[in-house]
């Protein structure tokens, strides 16, 4: 692995600390093995949208989408 700084002239305290940081978040996600589902949360569960079915439109549905402005 090459890391070279771009701009800037860090000291090699700085440049220890963000290849600490690379190097960690690296072995993180090495360790989780590929396609594993992560965790979710209960925000972005799916089910919480869709606990319920949705009525189906009716045979008029089409003529009370457009409402004139």
């Amino acid at each position: 692995m090459t890391i070279k700084v771009v701009r800037g002239n860090p000291t090699p305290e700085e440049l220890a600390a963000a290849l600490a940081v690379v190097r960690a978040r690296a072995a993180a996600a090495s360790s989780t093995p590929p396609g594993a589902p992560g965790t979710r949360d209960a925000w972005a569960d799916p089910a919480r949208i869709a606990s319920h079915r949705t009525p189906q439109p009716g045979p008029t549905s089409w003529s009370r989408t457009y409402w004139p402005g």
